[in-house]
C-alpha cells in the first residue's frame, strides 16, 4: 500500500488514534508502536474501526457470525447435530506490509524445501543419521517413523506437497517458528473462509487496502495436484480423504473439496483392487489417481499400519509404494512434526542446503542429550515441556505457571524417559487488537502460514490463519485450532493485483458430464429424505390432534382413540396410546414426549436430529440456501425445546408451525433448485417412499375401524387436514364425508401430490432413471415388479368395496389388507434399493489386535 493511499484513508477521520489498551509487558504489539500510535500498515484499519464506532463494529461482528453460521463453518462438531460449534472469527484483520512479508515468504520457502529434503533423506539415504547430524533415537523411537515407507516412490522432485508453520513474534518483532505441520496441515480452508467473511462485512476497507488475494494459492494447489499424476493419466481423478463428519475440521475438508472441485470421500468409499485404488460409486468402480488426505499417517492403512483404524483403506500403502496412487502429503510425514527436530534444524540446514536457516525456530532442547537434559533440569521453571512424540493425550506443560510440587513431578517424568521430551524457551508472543463485547482489547496471537509445492519450488499463501487467545492469561495451542478465535491475515500491497489467468482443463466431455458420487453420499441423501418426511408427517398429524383436542367442538372418545393411536403408529413410538388406554384421557405428557424427547425413537425431535446428522455427512453437497434453512430449523427446534420444558404449552400447535415451514422450505428448495442428478434422485426416492409408507399406514390406522357417523366424519376430516387436503375435499364433495370419497382423494387421485398413487407413480419414474447393472436380466427387475404391482393394486381397487364393513370382524378388512400389502411391497422395495445401490461392506476384520500383549 502506498503512503498516499494510507494518508487518504487516514484523513477520513482526524481524531487522534491511540491504543485503547496499555502496552503489553515484554511482548511485541502488532498494531501500535511504543508511542501507542498505530503502525503505518495499521492506520487505515484503526481509522475504519474508529469511524464505525461501537455500534457499527458490533453490527458487523454479529453479521460475520451470521455468515459463518449460514456457511456451516464449524469446528470441533459435537455429537449433537443441533448445536455445532460455529467457527470463531474476529473481524479486525491482522495486517503486514508487503516488504516485510516478502522477507518472511523467502524464509518460508526455504523452510518448506528443507523439510522436503529431510523427509526424503530419512526415508532414503539417511545421511543425517549416518553423519550424526540428527540422533537416531529421535527417528527410530518415534511411532511416526513408518519403516514401510522407506524407499517410497515420489512422482516429482518434491515429495512434501504441503507445509505449514506456526509462527510467533518475539519482543523485537522477529518471526519465530514454533512448530511445523506436515501430515495433513489444516487451516488453509478456514483462512479462505475468514477472508470471504471479512471482505463482506468490511468491503470498503478491504477494497481500498489493496490486500493480496488468496486465489492464486488455491489455483496452484489445483495445478500441483494435477501434475502429481501426470505420469499416470492426462485427466487424473483427485479425491479429498476425510476422517468423517465428526472430524473437528470437517467443515474445512468439505469447503476445500467444493472449492477445488474434488469429491470428498471417506475410507469406506475407497477400495484397493489389482494394485490400484478405486472409488465405489453408483456407476461402479472409478480409479483414483491422487488422494489429498486429511487422515493421519497411522490410520490410513489397516493392513500395514493401525489394524484398529476405521478411517483408512486396507492396502493403500502398497499401492502408493508401487506408484499407482499419489498421496499428498505422503505417508510417513508425521515424523517431521516432532519438536525434537527443531533443536537440530540449523545444523541440518547447513548439511542439506549448505546455507543458514533464514527463519529461526524457538530455542529447543532434546532431553535425550545429556547437555540438553542438564540445562532443562536447571532451568525448568522458565521452559515449556513438550512430548517428542505427539499424541492427543500428551499436552505441552508451561512450567512458569507451576508451583514447586508440580515442577518436581515434571522433573520426575523427564528423568523417567528423557528421550520422550523436548523443552523450549517460552516466548510470550505478540499481541493484536480484537473486538470483544463492544470494545477493542489486546490478545496474544499466533500465525499459521501455508506453502504448496510448485514447478519452481514452493508457493506461499499471501496471508494465513491468525489465531488469538480468549484472554491474556491463556496460551494458544498450536497443535489444533480449538480454544481460540481466528483472524484474517492481510498482506498489504503497494500495487493493484491483476486478475489470475486460470488455465482451461482439457477434461473429456464424458467425464465432465458424469458426477460420480460415492455410495455413502447417496445413502445419506436417501435417508435425509426419509427422515424429513417422517418428521413432517408426524408434525402435521400432531398439529391436527392439538387442534381437535383444543377445538371448540366436542371430540368424542372414539375419535380421540383413533387419532392418538394413529400418532403412536405413525411415529413408531410404541406402545404409546395403542396399549395404554389410560393415556387417552390424559394424553398431554405422552404428546409432549413425542414432540420434544430427542432420546425417544420415533419422536419428532429424534427424526429431525437424524435428518440433520445425515445432512452433516453430506455437507459438501448442500447449497448455501439449504444450509441457511437447516440453521433456521435448528433455531425452531431450540424454540420448541424451550416451549416444552415444562410439558405441553398452552397453545402447542403454534410452536410447531416453524418446524413445518422449514421442512417445506427444504423440500421446495430441493425441488426447484437442485440439478436432477443422482443426488436429487435418491433424496426424492427416499422422500416418496417414506410418504407412501406413511400415507398407507395412516389410511390403515384411521379408516379401517368403523365409527358412528359424527366420529367417522371427525376422523376423516382430521386425516384430510393433516395432509392439506380438507379444503379440496369440501369443494369437491361438499359436506358428504363418506370414507370412499376420502379414499378417492387420498388413494387414487393423481392430481393430489400427497395421494398414495402419486407417490408410487413417481417412484416408478425414478426407478427407470437409476443406473442398471451390466448383468443381463430376464424380464423386469425385482424392484420394478414390486412397484408395478403396488401401482396396479391401488389402481384396481374398488373404493366402495374398501369402504364396506365386514360383518364378522366389524372392520374394513379389504382396506386393511390392501394397505398392509402395499406397505409390505414398499418395504421390500427399500431393502432392494439399499442392497443394490448402497455400500454395506463390513470393515476389515482384525486377525491380531494391535494392543494384544505377548504372554510367553
Amino acid at each position: 500500500m502506498t503512503e498516499s493511499t494510507i494518508a487518504k484513508l487516514a484523513a477520513q477521520d482526524q481524531a487522534p488514534l491511540t491504543a485503547p489498551y496499555v502496552a503489553p509487558d515484554r511482548a511485541y504489539d502488532e498494531a501500535f508502536s511504543e508511542t501507542r500510535q498505530p503502525r503505518l500498515p495499521w492506520q487505515p484499519v484503526m481509522s475504519a474501526v474508529h469511524q464505525l464506532g461501537t455500534e457499527g463494529m458490533q453490527d458487523r461482528h454479529l453479521r460475520a457470525q451470521r455468515i459463518l453460521r449460514d456457511d456451516g463453518a464449524t469446528y470441533n462438531l459435537k455429537s449433537d447435530p443441533l448445536s455445532p460449534n460455529v467457527w470463531s472469527l474476529d473481524i479486525i484483520p491482522n495486517v503486514i506490509d508487503k516488504s516485510e512479508w516478502l522477507n518472511l515468504e523467502t524464509a518460508l520457502k526455504q523452510r518448506a524445501h528443507l523439510f522436503d529434503l529431510i523427509y526424503k533423506d530419512l526415508y532414503g539415504e539417511q545421511r543425517l543419521l549416518k553423519e550424526g547430524v540428527l540422533p537416531s533415537e529421535i527417528v527410530f523411537s518415534h511411532p511416526g517413523f513408518l519403516r514401510q515407507c522407506h524407499g517410497m516412490h515420489w512422482p516429482s522432485e518434491t515429495a512434501l506437497t504441503f507445509h505449514a508453520v506456526d509462527l510467533v513474534r518475539d519482543q523485537s518483532g522477529q518471526f519465530i517458528a514454533t512448530g511445523d505441520r506436515t501430515q495433513a496441515p489444516s487451516g488453509a480452508g478456514y483462512a479462505l473462509e475468514n477472508r470471504t467473511v471479512v471482505s463482506r462485512v468490511l468491503p470498503s476497507l478491504f477494497r481500498d487496502s489493496q490486500t493480496m488475494r488468496l486465489a492464486g494459492f488455491f489455483q496452484t494447489v489445483r495445478e500441483t495436484l494435477s501434475q502429481l499424476a501426470s505420469d499416470l493419466t492426462d485427466s487424473p481423478r483427485i479425491v479429498v480423504l476425510t476422517p468423517g463428519a465428526y472430524s473437528s475440521t470437517y467443515f474445512e475438508q468439505a469447503y476445500l473439496a467444493n472449492h477445488l472441485g474434488y469429491p470428498l470421500v471417506q475410507g469406506g468409499d475407497l477400495t484397493v483392487r489389482n494394485g490400484k485404488v478405486w472409488m465405489k460409486s453408483l456407476n461402479g468402480l472409478s480409479r483414483v489417481d491422487v488422494i489429498l488426505r486429511r487422515v493421519e499417517d497411522a490410520y490410513c492403512d489397516q493392513a500395514e499400519l493401525r489394524s484398529d483404524s476405521t478411517l483408512g483403506v486396507p492396502g493403500l500403502l502398497e499401492v502408493a509404494r508401487q506408484g499407482n496412487v499419489i498421496i499428498a502429503n505422503p505417508l510417513g510425514t508425521g515424523l517431521l512434526e516432532t519438536p525434537a527436530l527443531l533443536a537440530f534444524l540449523p545444523q541440518i540446514s547447513q548439511t542439506l542446503l549448505d546455507e543458514p536457516l533464514l527463519l529461526p525456530s524457538v530455542t529447543s532442547y532434546w532431553c535425550g542429550e545429556q547437555e540438553h537434559l542438564a540445562y532443562v533440569l536447571n532451568n525448568l521453571h522458565q521452559l515449556i515441556i513438550k512430548p517428542a512424540f505427539r499424541s492427543i493425550d500428551n499436552k505441552s506443560i508451561y512450567c512458569h505457571q507451576l508451583d514447586e510440587k508440580a515442577l518436581s513431578e515434571v522433573r520426575a517424568k523427564i528423568l523417567a524417559d528423557p528421550v520422550a521430551y523436548v523443552a523450549q524457551d517460552y516466548i510470550p508472543g505478540s499481541v493484536t487488537p480484537v473486538w470483544d463485547n463492544g470494545e477493542m482489547l489486546a490478545r496474544p496471537c499466533i500465525l499459521r502460514t501455508f506453502s504448496v509445492a510448485n514447478e519452481s519450488g514452493y508457493c506461499v499463501m499471501p496471508g494465513g490463519l491468525s489465531r488469538v487467545a480468549e484472554s491474556t492469561a491463556e496460551a494458544i495451542v498450536s497443535k489444533n485450532l480449538s480454544g481460540s478465535r481466528s483472524k484474517d491475515m492481510w498482506v498489504l500491497s503497494d500495487t493493484t493485483e491483476t486478475d489470475i489467468d486460470v488455465p482451461l482443463d482439457n477434461l473429456p466431455i464424458s467425464q465432465a458430464q458424469v458426477a460420480n458420487l460415492p455410495s455413502r453420499v447417496i445413502e445419506n441423501l436417501f435417508w435425509f429424505g426419509r427422515y424429513a418426511e417422517r418428521a413432517e408427517m408426524s408434525l402435521r398429524l400432531m398439529r391436527t390432534i392439538f387442534k381437535q383436542l383444543n377445538g371448540i367442538d366436542h371430540f368424542p372418545i372414539e375419535s380421540r382413540e383413533v387419532l392418538l393411536g394413529a400418532m403412536s403408529e405413525i411415529s413408531g413410538s410404541q406402545p404409546g396410546f395403542i396399549e395404554q388406554p389410560e393415556l387417552l384421557m390424559q394424553p398431554n405428557d405422552e404428546l409432549a414426549a413425542l414432540v420434544s424427547d430427542g432420546q425417544r425413537v420415533g419422536s419428532i425431535k429424534s427424526n429431525l436430529q437424524l435428518m440433520l446428522a445425515c445432512a452433516e455427512q453430506v455437507k459438501e453437497m448442500l447449497s448455501a440456501d439449504t444450509r441457511i434453512i437447516l440453521n433456521e430449523l435448528r433455531d425452531h427446534i431450540h424454540s420448541v425445546d424451550r416451549a416444552y420444558v415444562n410439558g405441553l404449552p398452552a397453545v402447542p400447535e403454534e410452536s410447531l408451525d416453524g418446524l413445518v415451514t422449514s421442512l417445506l422450505a427444504i423440500s421446495g428448495l430441493n425441488h426447484e433448485s437442485m440439478l436432477r442428478g443422482m443426488d436429487w434422485m435418491f433424496q426424492e426416492i427416499g422422500r416418496r417412499t417414506e410418504r407412501a409408507l406413511l400415507t398407507a399406514n395412516l389410511l390403515k390406522t384411521t379408516l379401517s375401524k368403523p365409527l358412528p357417523s359424527l366420529q367417522q366424519q371427525q376422523v376423516l376430516e382430521s386425516v384430510l387436514l393433516s395432509v392439506e387436503a380438507l379444503i379440496s375435499f369440501r369443494r369437491r364433495y361438499r359436506t358428504r364425508a363418506r370414507v370412499s370419497y376420502g379414499l378417492d382423494l387420498l388413494m387414487i387421485d393423481r392430481s393430489n401430490p400427497r395421494s398414495l398413487i402419486y407417490q408410487v407413480d413417481q417412484l416408478r419414474k425414478y426407478l427407470e432413471e437409476l443406473p442398471q447393472s451390466d448383468q443381463v436380466s430376464l424380464g423386469l427387475s425385482r424392484e420394478k415388479r414390486l412397484i408395478i404391482k403396488s401401482l396396479n393394486d391401488i389402481q384396481l381397487a374398488d373404493l366402495e368395496s374398501l369402504a364396506q364393513i365386514e360383518e364378522s370382524t366389524q372392520t374394513r378388512a379389504q382396506l386393511t389388507e390392501l394397505m398392509g400389502q402395499v406397505i409390505e411391497q414398499l418395504e421390500q422395495l427399500t431393502t432392494i434399493i439399499s442392497d443394490k445401490y448402497f455400500d454395506h461392506t463390513a470393515g476389515p476384520q482384525q486377525l491380531i489386535k494391535a494392543k494384544w500383549k505377548n504372554n510367553v
